[in-house]
C-alpha cells in the first residue's frame, strides 16, 4: 500500500519526474512518427507495386513472343490463375498540343483485360463523382460534374473519330504525364490552364457544354481546357530482331482520360494505348513472311504488259506481344503462381518449338522482383530498418534521462529512505517505489506519446500543407519521394510495441537508482543531512 502512495505522491509533487515523463513522450512520439511514414511509405510501395503490373509477368522484350494469344488461353486454363493479358512496351517522345516534347514508355494493352489483372480500371482519374471529398467543401472538383460512365472510354482506351464517327485508338497518360493538371490540396486535380486565375467551371443546363466562369463573366465552352480533351503525338522506333532501327513511327492519338497510381514515377512516365496501335508502330503486328529470293523490279506479263513483280508470300507471322501478366486465384500466392507460370511456359514451348522463344530466353518474375521494383523495395526496406536503429538508439537517452533523475531522487530522499526501512520496509519493498514509479512514468509516457503521434500522422498532410503555405517550402516533394501524399496511417501493433518499448525502458533506467535505495543502510540514511 506504502509504495502506491508513495509513487502517486511524487508523481503529482515532483517536477524532475514530470521531465522524464516528457522525454518518453516525445521519445515514442517520434518513433512511432518515422515508423509509421517509412513504413507506410514501402506498404504504399508494395500496394501500388500490383497495379499495373498484376502478380507475375512473362517477358520477352524488343521482340516479344508470338502465338501469346494461345499462351494466355493455357494460363487461364489453370485453376490457379485467374486472369491473363498481353502487353507491348516500347520508349516513345510524346509531343503535346502546346509544343512541349518529353520521352515517356508506352505500354499497349487491351482495356478490359488489361482491367481483370492489374485493377486498371480503378485507376482513372477522370469519372463521376456522386458526393464531394470531405476537404472539398465548395465542391471544386471538376469529376462532380461528369456524367456516370465518363470512364468508359479510358477503359476500353478508344475515342470516336469527331468527323467520321468512326471508333480510334486512345492513349490514357498518367496524371502527372502532361502537366496539364495540378493537384490541389484537398487532393483533387485542377486545370493548370486555370490554376491562380479565379477560373471555375460547371455543366450547361443542356449538359452537352461547359461553361466557364471568370472575373464575373460567363462563357460558354465545348471542351474542357484539359488534357482529356486534347491529343498526344507519340513518335517510336521499332527495333528489328537484329537490333537494327526500322523507321520512325509517328501517331497524333486522342487523349481518353488519365490514371492515377499515387506513385510519382508511375504517374508521372507512362502512357497506356490500345494494343494494336502499338503493335503497329513497333512493327509487331501481325505481317506476311515473303521468299528470301524475292527482288523487286518490273516484271513483263504474259500479255507483254509490264508490272512491278510481286514477292512470293510463303507464311504468315503472327503478331507479339512483349509481357504477358497474370493475376493468380484467389489464395493462391505469388510464388505458387510464379511456379504454375513456369510450367505452363514449358509446355507452351513444347508445342511450337523454335517458333517462340525458349523458356531461357524469358524471363518470368514475381511483380516485386521486376528489376525495376526489386532495388527499389529493398532500398526502401534497408532504410526503414537503418532509420529505426537509429531513432531507437536516440531514444536510449530517455533511459539515461530517467536514471539520472531518480539517481538524485534517491540521493534526495535518503533519510525518508530510512525512515520506511526503520518501520520495517524491506529491501525488495523500498525499491519496488521507484521501479513503480518508473513504470509509472514509463506508460504514461508512452500512452501520450502515442497519442501524440496518432494525431501528428493522421494529420500529416494538412500540416504539411499549411508548413509549405507559411514557409513556402514543401518538404514533401513528390518529384523526390515518389508518392503525391505523405502516409498517414498508424499500425496498431507497432503502436503496442512501442508503447512497451516505452515503459520497458523507463523501468531499466530505474534500476540501478532502485537498488541502490534498496541496500543502504538505514542507521546511516536517517543520520544523512
Amino acid at each position: 500500500m506504502y509504495q502506491a502512495l508513495l509513487t502517486r505522491r511524487y508523481l503529482t509533487s515532483k517536477l524532475m519526474p514530470l521531465l522524464a515523463a516528457l522525454a518518453v513522450v516525445l521519445c515514442t512520439a517520434m518513433v512511432l512518427v518515422v515508423w509509421s511514414v517509412m513504413g507506410g511509405f514501402l506498404g504504399m510501395l508494395l500496394d501500388t507495386g500490383r497495379l499495373l503490373v498484376g502478380d507475375v509477368e512473362i517477358t520477352r522484350p524488343v521482340t516479344g513472343m508470338p502465338y501469346y494469344e494461345e499462351l494466355i488461353e493455357r494460363l487461364e486454363a489453370d485453376p490457379e490463375i485467374k486472369a491473363a493479358t498481353a502487353t507491348v512496351e516500347g520508349l516513345a517522345l510524346m509531343g503535346l498540343e502546346d509544343g512541349r516534347t518529353m520521352a515517356v514508355k508506352v505500354i499497349g494493352v487491351d482495356g478490359k483485360g488489361y482491367d481483370a489483372v492489374t485493377g486498371y480500371g480503378d485507376t482513372l482519374w477522370w469519372r463521376h463523382l456522386d458526393q464531394p471529398n470531405k476537404k472539398d467543401v465548395s465542391r471544386e472538383d471538376l469529376r462532380l460534374q461528369l456524367e456516370p460512365g465518363y470512364e468508359d472510354a479510358g477503359l476500353m482506351l478508344t475515342e470516336n473519330n469527331p468527323f467520321t464517327g468512326e471508333p480510334v485508338a486512345a492513349a490514357v497518360p498518367g496524371i502527372e504525364a502532361t502537366g496539364e493538371t495540378s493537384r490541389q490540396t484537398g487532393g483533387w486535380y485542377q486545370s493548370a490552364y486555370t490554376e491562380g486565375l479565379g477560373v471555375t467551371l460547371r455543366r450547361s443546363e443542356s449538359g452537352d457544354r461547359w461553361v466557364m466562369q471568370s472575373d464575373g463573366r460567363e462563357y460558354v465552352i465545348d471542351k474542357l481546357p484539359f488534357t482529356i480533351d486534347q491529343s498526344i503525338t507519340l513518335s517510336m522506333l521499332p527495333i528489328s530482331g537484329r537490333g537494327a532501327a526500322i523507321d520512325v513511327q509517328v501517331r497524333k492519338i486522342p487523349i481518353a482520360n488519365e490514371f492515377r497510381t499515387g506513385l510519382y514515377e508511375v504517374d508521372q512516365g507512362i502512357v497506356l494505348v490500345r494494343m494494336d496501335l502499338v503493335q503497329e508502330m513497333l512493327k509487331l503486328d501481325r505481317a506476311v513472311r515473303v521468299a528470301d529470293s524475292f527482288s523487286s523490279g518490273v516484271t513483263t506479263n504474259d500479255d507483254g504488259s509490264e508490272s512491278f513483280a510481286e514477292p512470293e508470300i510463303i507464311g504468315e507471322e503472327p503478331a507479339r506481344a512483349t509481357s504477358v501478366l497474370i493475376k493468380g486465384a484467389p489464395g493462391v500466392t505469388d510464388q505458387r503462381v510464379k511456379e504454375r507460370c513456369v510450367a505452363i511456359y514449358a509446355q507452351f514451348f513444347e508445342a511450337h518449338p523454335f517458333e517462340v522463344p525458349s523458356p531461357g530466353q524469358v524471363r518470368i518474375d514475381k511483380w516485386d522482383e521486376r528489376p525495376s521494383v526489386a532495388h527499389l523495395i529493398g532500398a526502401v526496406k534497408t532504410e526503414t530498418s537503418l532509420v529505426l536503429a537509429l531513432f531507437g538508439f536516440i531514444s536510449l537517452t530517455a533511459v539515461f534521462l530517467v536514471f539520472a533523475i531518480f539517481w538524485a531522487m534517491v540521493s534526495e530522499k535518503t533519510k525518508d529512505i530510512g525512515i520506511l526501512r526503520s518501520v520495517g520496509a524491506s529491501r525488495s519493498g523500498v525499491g519496488m517505489i521507484f521501479i513503480s514509479y518508473g513504470l509509472v512514468i514509463g506508460l504514461v509516457g508512452a500512452v501520450l506519446g502515442v497519442a501524440l503521434a496518432f494525431l501528428i500522422v493522421h494529420n500529416i498532410n494538412p500540416i504539411h500543407e499549411w508548413i509549405g503555405q507559411v514557409t513556402g517550402r514543401y518538404v514533401w516533394d513528390p518529384k523526390v519521394y515518389y508518392f503525391t501524399v505523405i502516409p498517414n496511417k498508424v499500425v496498431l501493433w507497432q503502436a503496442a510495441l512501442i508503447l512497451v518499448g516505452g515503459a520497458v525502458f523507463s523501468v531499466l533506467g530505474s534500476i540501478l537508482p532502485a537498488a541502490k535505495a534498496a541496500n543502504m543502510d538505514p542507521v546511516r540514511a536517517l543520520r544523512f543531512e
